[in-house]
């Protein structure tokens, strides 16, 4: 009697996505230690996609409004002791990519549901001069705060 051993197939990569109402986003204007302008952003689109390496994740978040429509997309999932993820991403607006440091802390985990809760803290003079973004005249800012919250199912 002979043994022979079958290949193993990798399980198909995972989508995971936010359903509508499971999201928030808001934007926060800061001049020095005040914060000037709080709003919230629509989320019209989050995605996590989860390949068979236990690695590699991989974050995509639209925003749609007004003030800002942007795609934030990562290119680096770290994680972090405490249950936290590190995000190195791109926000690109206007077909420009600033880069971004989005720390995200995980609240809920499970098989088939990941619920985070992250922020990215942005110098607003950085990001005026490189993809043109602006705040209305009569807000002075030094830098912004993007929140992000979704539970991915």
């Amino acid at each position: 009697m002979t043994t022979v051993t079958l290949p193993t197939v990798p399980p198909p990569p995972r989508r995971l996505t936010v359903a509508p109402g499971r999201s928030l986003a808001e934007l926060t204007a800061w001049y020095g230690p005040l914060p000037v302008r709080r709003r919230r952003v629509p989320l019209a689109e989050a995605s996590l996609e989860t390949s068979p390496d236990v690695g590699h994740r991989a974050f995509r978040f639209e925003f749609d409004d007004g003030e800002l429509r942007a795609v934030l997309t990562s290119e680096r999932v770290e994680d972090l002791p405490g249950d936290r993820l590190q995000l190195t991403a791109d926000l690109v607006l206007d077909d420009v990519a600033f880069p971004v440091l989005l720390r995200m802390r995980v609240v809920d985990r499970a098989e088939d549901r990941l619920l985070v809760v992250g922020t990215a803290k942005l110098p607003y003079r950085l990001l005026r001069r490189a993809t043109g973004f602006r705040l209305p005249w009569r807000l002075p800012a030094t830098r912004l705060r993007l929140l992000v919250a979704a539970d991915f199912a």
